[in-house]
């Protein structure tokens, strides 16, 4: 073999080479390319899962949230609606006391009255004794009724009357100011009496200022119907 036959040989087997090469080169390319390609795929199913997940959450919270701020405005109007008619139901409490003073300044209707409240503390009382407790502004016609508040126990109730002390130590606050001071309901009284046992151990209350408070609390629902309407079962 001479030398041109050697070195066509050897450009042949460098050109099977390098094709071989550039072959093999392609194949890692497509493979690369298809691995790279999966690759990306599934970081952004990943990430999109990720995101999806995030939005979720945020988009969770949000309506928490509105549930929360729904239910804290919802409770604050319930609130100022209770608020807005126990106002109104204490106005009407604050004109029964009014008007109830107002009888009271009437000395003939407030003499029948204080014996006929006398004469109910006594039957509540059910004891032999009592002491009567009245304010100082009505001291002289306490005495004046205790004879006849206990003749009407008798006549009553067919039992004889307890025996009746009039305290003019201890006596019930004032008449109101009549400034219409809130401070003055609770350090005044309109009327009426208080009567407790020998010992001191049992006490009734009559004056006219508990008097309201029983039927404020006996006619409430009564009240709340005529000012509000009535509620039917059920509705909220």
């Amino acid at each position: 073999m001479n030398e041109l036959e050697v070195e066509r040989q050897i450009e042949q087997m460098v050109r099977f080479i390098k094709q071989e090469a550039e072959e093999k080169a392609n194949e890692i390319r497509v493979s690369a390319e298809e691995e790279f390609n999966l690759e990306k795929l599934q970081l952004l199913e990943q990430e999109k899962a990720k995101i999806r997940k995030e939005y979720e959450r945020r988009e969770s919270q949000v309506e928490v949230k509105k549930k929360i701020e729904y239910s804290k405005t919802l409770n604050e109007a319930r609130l100022k609606v209770l608020a807005a008619r126990e106002a109104a139901i204490q106005t009407v409490v604050k004109e029964a006391r009014s008007k109830v003073r107002e009888a009271a300044k009437n000395p003939n209707s407030y003499k029948k009255m204080m014996q006929d409240l006398l004469v109910q503390a006594l039957h509540k009382l059910r004891e032999p004794t009592a002491l009567v407790r009245v304010r100082q502004c009505d001291v002289m016609l306490a005495k004046e009724l205790l004879e006849p508040a206990r003749k009407q126990f008798a006549a009553s109730f067919g039992k004889d009357a307890p025996t009746l002390t009039l305290d003019q130590r201890d006596f019930l606050a004032p008449p109101p100011s009549g400034k219409g001071d809130d401070g003055d309901e609770a350090v005044s009284c309109s009327g009426g009496v208080v009567v407790t046992s020998a010992d001191g151990r049992i006490v009734v209350s009559n004056t006219l200022d508990h008097r309201v408070h029983i039927a404020y609390e006996a006619n409430l629902p009564d009240i709340r119907g005529k000012l509000f309407g009535v509620v039917a079962a059920g509705a909220h």
